[in-house]
């Protein structure tokens, strides 16, 4: 009885003008009330409203649990009003500003991708390749016939291997002469209708280039071998000793093929360094002129036309210069009966400290080359 005293006490309270009502009695009142059609709860929650919405809220603060007709109230007034509408037009503004500069970055940063990654490379291996003159070898000529075969797979480089005056040895790294091309690809009129064809169809080309050795028919070698002037010191010489007719060589340093990577010359008495064949003596790239040789090169094939160049063999580059052994795998073997590539670690022969230099300074001499950096690649 208690209850229901207060529940009307609420509801009369409320029709004197909802000075005492929180919002939310008066709701639950009418709610809790059984239907009854005669009921007069309806016009009750229809005077309530009627109240709120023509109070003058003046004066009055917003308060905890008020109900939305009086929510609305406050909510519409000029001081809430507005700053909400601010919020709003700057976060719109802000949103456009951010789509703006996003598309602004885009449009002038450079692109993500060079030439050479946007698309997939076709590696060549000429000999293999279509023969032109039916003479059992693929050819310059035949490549050219097949640029069309080449574009339709979606192609954007085309990637020669080694091409140069080359004796068969080692798939033709073993090079006689960087500057001209191997008889049986073609002449190098061929090569020069090669590239303005590829270029023709909107692609690349970049070639295989080893600049870490030569062949021994090479003529800086031959000149090396005579100790004739600058080239006395364009390859690795150092002394050997002889017992019983056997060469020791100055360290157990081996050839990726296996046995020591030094080999004796007659001509020159003394023991030159192969990290290859003893037929593919290792130039010395801690000479200066041997590295503006090899820049002259690069030159010589970018006026050739050639977009970029595929180094091999770049961590053989140089080597210790204290020629001490290089520590054995299993130390317990027998030191004679070390003769394999993978007995021993490799510290002293491979990437070594300059390496890096070496090569970016080939980066440096193709970036000089063309007033475009980054035309080029390495």
């Amino acid at each position: 009885m208690a209850e229901d005293k207060s529940k009307r006490d609420s509801i009369r309270m409320s029709m004197k003008g909802c000075q005492e009502n929180n919002g939310f009695v008066d709701n639950e009142d009418i709610l809790e009330q059984a239907p009854d059609p005669g009921s007069s709860a309806d016009n009750l929650q229809h005077s309530t409203t009627s109240i709120l919405a023509s109070q003058d809220f003046k004066g009055i603060q917003p308060y905890a649990g008020m109900p939305k007709e009086v929510l609305f109230q406050f909510s519409g007034q000029a001081r809430y009003r507005v700053p909400r509408e601010i919020l709003f037009w700057l976060t719109v503004a802000s949103v456009l500003v951010l789509i703006a500069s996003t598309i602004a970055i885009i449009a002038l940063s450079p692109k993500c991708l060079d030439w050479w990654q946007e698309g997939p490379m076709y590696q060549i291996y000429l000999r293999s390749f279509k023969d032109s003159d039916k003479d059992g070898n693929g050819d310059l000529k035949g490549i050219q016939d097949k640029l069309d075969y080449i574009t339709a797979l979606n192609v954007k480089t085309v990637w020669l291997t080694s091409f140069y005056k080359s004796s068969l040895k080692d798939f033709r790294y073993g090079v006689e002469d960087f500057r001209e091309i191997d008889p049986i690809f073609g002449t190098m009129n061929d090569f020069e209708n090669l590239v303005a064809a590829i270029h023709d169809k909107g692609l690349k080309l970049i070639i295989d280039f080893i600049p870490n050795h030569t062949s021994d028919k090479h003529t800086w070698f031959q000149l090396s071998r005579t100790r004739m002037g600058k080239y006395s010191d364009y390859y690795i010489w150092h002394d050997c000793t002889h017992e019983n007719g056997t060469t020791i060589p100055p360290n157990n340093w081996l050839s990726v093929y296996g046995n020591s990577s030094w080999h004796f010359d007659e001509v020159r008495n003394q023991c030159y360094f192969h990290q290859f064949m003893k037929e593919q003596p290792d130039l010395n790239f801690r000479n200066p002129d041997v590295q503006e040789e090899i820049k002259e090169i690069i030159r010589f094939w970018l006026t050739k036309g050639v977009d970029g160049f595929s180094f091999d063999a770049v961590k053989f580059l140089l080597e210790a210069k204290h020629l001490r052994d290089e520590i054995q795998v299993n130390k317990t073997q027998i030191p004679d009966t070390v003769t394999h590539y993978s007995e021993l670690y490799h510290d002293f022969t491979t990437t070594q400290v300059g390496m890096h230099d070496i090569v970016r300074s080939f980066r440096q001499t193709m970036d000089q080359f063309s007033r475009e950096p980054g035309r080029y690649r390495i």
